[in-house]
Order: C-alpha cells, then sequence, then structure tokens
C-alpha cells in the first residue's frame, strides 16, 4: 500500500469516526430527527477538512472524492439506527471523538506540509481540521464549542501535539507516514487520558473555579 493510500484511509477513518461522533452527539443533546442526525454527522466530518482544504486553496476532498461523503454519511446512518443502544452511553461517542480528533489533526498537518506550508501554519491547520468540524456542530447545537470549554478535558492541545510530531519529524528530514501515526496515537492517548482523569487545561489567574 502507497503512502498516499494509507493517508486516505486515515482520513476516511476520521470521516466515519467524526461523523459517528457528530450523529451520536445530536441524539444525546438535542431532540432531532433523521436530517438533524445525518446532518450534524455529515458536518462534524467534513467540516474541518473543508475549511483547511480552503484554507489550501484548493477545492475540498469533499467535492472531489465520492467516498468522503458516502463514508460521512455511513456514520450518521449507523449512529441513527443504533441510537437505542448508544445514545446512553458516554464513553464511546468520547472515544470516537477522540479517534476523529488524532486522525484529523495529522492529516491536516501532513495536508499543509505538502502544500510547502511552514512549520507553524502546518500545526494550526491540522488543529483546525481537528477541531473545525466539531466547533460547527456545537454552534449549531446552540452550546459552547468542547474546543473553547473550560471543562474540554483537553482538546486542542492534544490536537496540537498530534500535528506537532509529524511538523517535527518533517523539519528534521524524517518525514514518513509512521510518524503521522504515532502522532495521531499520542493526540488519542493524551485525550483519552485527560478524559479519564479529568485533565484541563489551566484558568486564567484569578479566574473562579468550574
Amino acid at each position: 500500500m502507497s503512502t498516499q493510500s494509507i493517508i486516505l484511509t486515515l482520513d476516511l477513518l476520521g470521516v466515519f469516526a467524526f461523523a459517528l461522533d457528530g450523529a451520536l452527539t445530536a441524539i444525546r443533546t438535542a431532540r432531532v430527527d433523521i436530517v438533524g442526525v445525518m446532518v450534524l454527522g455529515v458536518i462534524t466530518a467534513l467540516g474541518g477538512g473543508i475549511i483547511r482544504d480552503v484554507l489550501l486553496g484548493q477545492t475540498p476532498a469533499t467535492f472531489q472524492d465520492w467516498r468522503y461523503l458516502v463514508t460521512a454519511l455511513a456514520g450518521g446512518a449507523l449512529a441513527y439506527f443504533l441510537s437505542r443502544q448508544l445514545r446512553h452511553l458516554a464513553t464511546p461517542i468520547q472515544l470516537f471523538d477522540a479517534a476523529g480528533l488524532s486522525l484529523f489533526a495529522v492529516i491536516g498537518a501532513t495536508k499543509a506540509l505538502e502544500h510547502g506550508f511552514g512549520p507553524l501554519q502546518a500545526v494550526l491547520l491540522g488543529v483546525l481540521t481537528g477541531v473545525g468540524g466539531g466547533t460547527i456542530r456545537d454552534v449549531l447545537l446552540n452550546r459552547v464549542p468542547v474546543v473553547l470549554s473550560a471543562n474540554s478535558r483537553l482538546y486542542a492541545i492534544p490536537a496540537l501535539l498530534g500535528a506537532g510530531v509529524v511538523v517535527l519529524a518533517d523539519t528534521v528530514g524524517l518525514g514518513s507516514v509512521w510518524f503521522a501515526v504515532a502522532g495521531a496515537l499520542l493526540c488519542f492517548s493524551v485525550r483519552v487520558l485527560s478524559l479519564r482523569y479529568r485533565w484541563n487545561a489551566p484558568l486564567p489567574p484569578g479566574a473562579p473555579p468550574a
């Protein structure tokens, strides 16, 4: 399997994970019908990638390859039909969200590097790819986006670490798909540990406790 094929596979896995997460979050937090479930699943899955591709100056992958939209729809449909079994389970939603965040962060950074962007810009686009879709979802659900919440249990920081591994490896001449996998695993691990042990980013001095 070529490097491009591996990257595409990781990208589609991220789309599926975020679509499932977005749809399950919609079911748990709002009264939505099948249209709402599917729309919020697709937006969560594809929103960050669309923003990234627009900033990269290219047509979003969603509108070039039918597999992205089909994968997002499949994730939303699975959440819809299994909603009775999954709607009260917070852990699966959090794990799917962590998986999507991890995969999108490293894919976003990788694509930015491929387009000649500098290290800082690549890290920023990696983080934006990871948090963009979920932020749009939360705005549509009329709630404070997870990435901005004081009780987010670390969200942008794991994405930054994952993207940073990819960029650092490329900067020192060790660019490889395996470093992308390592970055995704780091991001996923930090996110899951923060959920398990209730880690949060520090608050401003003098801010009232949550």
